[in-house]
């Protein structure tokens, strides 16, 4: 039997698409295809191929492929993979088939992107992360809404209100482009958890932040703050505590979305949800923290106007990193309104293109039903 098991072949799963501005409903979807094999090989698209099919990307296509080579379940990124996934790409990889989630992706001339690999029955599908999308994300930095972070009874609920021609509401026509809830569960947490517990001789390092709108300049300061210890811990601060000391609509995304999209980093083993702002000495004793970080951008203080790292220095294991990285939030949200008006039509071309095709299905769909009715009544 071990010998079986030895020799067993590696199933080789293909994914590709845009993983523009990579968020945890990617990480999700990459999650899922990476359970049904053994290694996961991620093809992510130009610029240029983007551009010509969807509109201008957020991030850059180097931007891009080192979100997804942070990604904790990707064993092998690729550079510039074609729009339409051909079976000439999965064989040489030597993949046994391709994964996306249940939404639909079209070229500019309106073609399913994967009518190819769906014709030879080398496609397999996964459920998509409910409640978010890169439109979604785009819609919120456009207007710049508090809706994303409500609180009491509306705690969950991410709708976006208003949003005209974005098509990112709860009312939006089309189911992929438009969201409405993202329902955060214990399970969800656990599937992106590492599961892993520091070990007594481990080195452990805390970080703490908003993390939001997760992007390189995160991902840089994680890889460096990763190579001070053994075991880092990401405190993420509530929305509340966010919007208190960067002010306007921040956070763009809620907390339970910066949970996920912080966990699905392969730098970080651990998340303290709604940390507090000031690091104190029982946070410090609880988590045998040894060494903690901050990037080289302002330190604003606490509510009370105190120091938040005082405990840390007077322990001597605070320590400012220089990731190399000055990118932060603020810049991803500047270049999205620099390009609004571009943002707005790529918005509303790709709800546009999904609606259609949605019709189509349907129809499609009933004339089939109202055959075989027809072929029962006979």
């Amino acid at each position: 039997m071990g010998e079986n098991k030895t020799n067993k072949k590696q199933v080789r799963v293909w994914c590709d698409g845009c993983y523009d501005m990579v968020h945890f409903g990617h990480a999700n979807s990459l999650r899922q295809a990476k359970a049904l094999g053994d290694v996961l090989i991620v093809g992510v698209h130009t610029d240029e191929e983007i551009s010509k099919h969807k509109g201008p990307p957020v991030f850059t296509q180097e931007e891009r492929y080192k979100m997804v080579r942070a990604i904790k379940w990707v064993d092998q990124v690729v550079e510039g993979a074609p729009y339409v996934t051909t079976l000439e790409t999965l064989d040489k990889y030597q993949c046994d088939f391709c994964v996306h989630g249940d939404d639909i992706t079209v070229t500019a001339d309106g073609i399913d992107t994967y009518h190819l690999v769906k014709k030879a029955d080398r496609y397999r599908e996964v459920q998509r992360t409910a409640g978010v999308s890169t439109t979604d994300l785009v819609g919120r930095m456009l207007l710049l809404t508090r809706e994303h972070f409500k609180r009491g009874d509306k705690e969950y609920t991410v709708a976006l209100e208003h949003s005209s021609n974005l098509g990112t509401d709860s009312t939006a026509r089309s189911p992929y482009t438009g969201c409405s809830k993202f329902l955060p569960t214990t399970q969800k947490i656990i599937q992106f958890s590492s599961g892993l517990s520091p070990k007594p001789t481990d080195k452990v390092v805390y970080v703490a932040g908003a993390f939001d709108l997760f992007h390189v300049g995160h991902l840089d300061f994680l890889e460096a703050a990763h190579k001070q210890g053994d075991f880092l811990i990401v405190g993420l601060h509530t929305d509340l505590e966010v919007n208190r000391y960067k002010g306007s609509n921040y956070p763009i995304m809620n907390l339970h979305e910066r949970v996920l999209s912080v966990l699905a980093c392969k730098y970080v083993h651990e998340v303290v949800i709604g940390a507090p702002y000031s690091v104190t000495a029982d946070l410090m004793d609880h988590f045998r923290v040894k060494v903690v970080c901050h990037g080289r951008t302002t330190i604003a203080t606490d509510a009370d106007e105190s120091d938040p790292y005082k405990v840390p220095k007077q322990r001597g294991c605070f320590k400012i990193l220089n990731s190399g990285n000055t990118m932060t939030t603020e810049d991803i949200v500047q270049r999205i309104i620099r390009h609004r008006l571009e943002f707005e039509v790529r918005n509303s071309r790709k709800e546009q293109k999904e609606t259609a095709i949605i019709k189509l299905k349907n129809e499609q769909q009933h004339v089939k039903q109202n055959g075989n009715c027809e072929i029962e009544a006979k």
